[in-house]
């Protein structure tokens, strides 16, 4: 069964800033993947690596997801941590409030947003205006 991760985009402002920040990052340059750094890998990898994404939260909203390709031990100075390796797609989703947290959680596909399909005029609305009508219920 497949279980996707959900973490906080800390630093980042909006889903543009989100994709700039992938594609000025130094260390992407020349990898076909994305990753994240974390302190703990998963326990249920094999199900996160088994069609799992990770859902990113922007500004309190659940908005966007990239698809997890791997997950790999990497040492450090500081010990052992994990590579979450991402498809490079960042796949738009139906706006989700969400509180903060620390880390990753798992993100049962109970509980994920719908993507965005590419011909949703959704897509056409600015994300904080799709944002405030979410959190009236008027979408």
């Amino acid at each position: 069964m497949t279980v996707h991760l959900i973490k906080l985009c800390v630093g980042i402002e909006s889903v543009e800033h989100l994709i700039n920040a992938r594609s000025n990052d130094p260390r992407n340059k020349g990898l076909d993947y994305n990753f994240h750094i974390t302190r703990f890998k998963p326990r249920r990898a094999s199900e996160v690596i088994d069609g799992g994404s990770l859902y990113w939260v922007i500004k309190g909203f659940v908005l966007v997801r990239q698809r997890i390709i791997g997950l790999e031990d990497i040492k450090t100075e500081q010990g052992t941590k994990c590579m979450i390796k991402m498809d490079k797609k960042i796949h738009l989703t139906e706006s989700q409030p969400r509180r903060a947290f620390q880390g990753w959680r798992y993100f049962e596909q109970s509980s994920i947003p719908n993507d965005l399909p590419d011909n949703s005029a959704l897509k056409d609305i600015p994300v904080e205006l799709r944002n405030e009508l979410t959190e009236l219920g008027l979408i």
